[in-house]
């Protein structure tokens, strides 16, 4: 079984959110505090045990299906924040206008990040990460009514840096300012993945 190291690398927990409602609006709404509970943030719609599965798994299963919700939280990088809205042309992009639960600084290329690491804040709250959040058009919306003519922007400008999803491991409150520490598993990359998506070797 491969063992998960804690890194050099550490993490401050710059802005939390929930979305109350996602019906009613992407946007989520500001924390100074959140609790993460095994279903997710209290208070979050994107939260729960089971979630229908969406486009993301067609392959797998029918639209709707209830599966394991691996998607509790969306975690943002405050650099790559800063990256998209300078390649849109703006100052700054408020991360409540893609719905987004969590940013923190500190870690390099945080979409990137292996699945199954965790982020483990100060006070035990852990975080799984499932993989990356690939940009898609519904930030769109809240962007465009925020900042006119700069909606469509987003979706390119966000590749590579959308952030992660994740799931909760381990319970905990979860606080602006904390510092969050990075465990990587130490499974080297499968060598046979190109294989496996039947690409060219």
């Amino acid at each position: 079984m491969p063992a998960l190291i804690p890194t050099r690398f550490s993490a401050l927990i710059t802005w939390l959110g929930t979305v109350p409602d996602r019906e009613a609006a992407l946007a989520a709404t500001p924390r100074e505090a959140l609790m993460a509970r095994f279903d997710g943030p209290e208070d979050e719609a994107h939260g729960g045990l089971t979630r229908p599965s969406c486009s993301r798994v067609l392959k797998l299963y029918k639209r709707n299906t209830p599966i394991r919700n691996t998607r509790q939280f969306s975690i943002l990088s405050a650099e790559d924040l800063a990256a998209t809205a300078a390649a849109m042309g703006l100052d700054r992009l408020d991360p409540a206008l893609l719905g987004a639960t969590m940013v923190i600084e500190g870690i390099p290329d945080l979409s990137h990040l292996p699945p199954s690491s965790r982020l483990q804040a100060e006070g035990g709250a852990t975080l799984v990460v499932d993989m990356e959040n690939r940009p898609c058009v519904l930030p769109a919306k809240p962007i465009e009514a925020a900042h006119p003519g700069f909606g469509k922007r987003f979706k390119t400008a966000a590749k590579g840096r959308r952030g992660i999803t994740a799931w909760v491991e381990a319970e905990g409150m979860l606080r602006l300012g904390q510092r969050i520490v990075l465990h990587v598993p130490d499974q080297p990359i499968w060598p046979h993945l190109a294989a496996a998506r039947g690409e060219i070797v």
